[in-house]
């Protein structure tokens, strides 16, 4: 018996429509991705981006290094230092109060960015 079976056509689109169907009520209760709410700073290719991030105060930003080394986040004015973040890894700071913040890698001082923090 060498025969293949083949479904119909009216068949395969019956299982094609139920797989979509299903994939759509999967991603439905799925939350929102968070990079829309502007509090993330990534770190690729030695650079952090946004190099300058625009935040209200009592919001914690999240810096996610994308590099193949580690790096580390360093607010000297408020004396924060992060533990050494390898491929993937992530660190997260709250700033509570307004101002302008520089910071750096702490093992790559050329690497700089800045979050400034408005009242709420």
């Amino acid at each position: 018996m060498s025969e293949v079976l083949q479904p119909r056509p009216r068949a395969r689109r019956m299982v094609l429509r139920a797989a979509l169907g299903l994939g759509l009520i999967a991603t439905m209760g799925m939350p929102p991705a968070r990079a829309a709410d502007g509090s993330q700073i990534v770190i690729d290719n030695f650079k952090f981006a946004p190099e300058t991030l625009h935040v209200q105060a009592g919001t914690t930003v999240k810096w996610v290094n994308h590099d193949d080394i580690p790096h580390t986040i360093v607010v000297p004015t408020l004396n924060v230092r992060s533990h050494p973040m390898d491929t993937d890894d992530a660190f997260s700071y709250t700033f509570a109060s307004a101002g302008t913040f520089n910071y750096v890698c702490g093992m790559h001082p050329f690497m700089h960015g800045q979050v400034i923090v408005s009242k709420k």
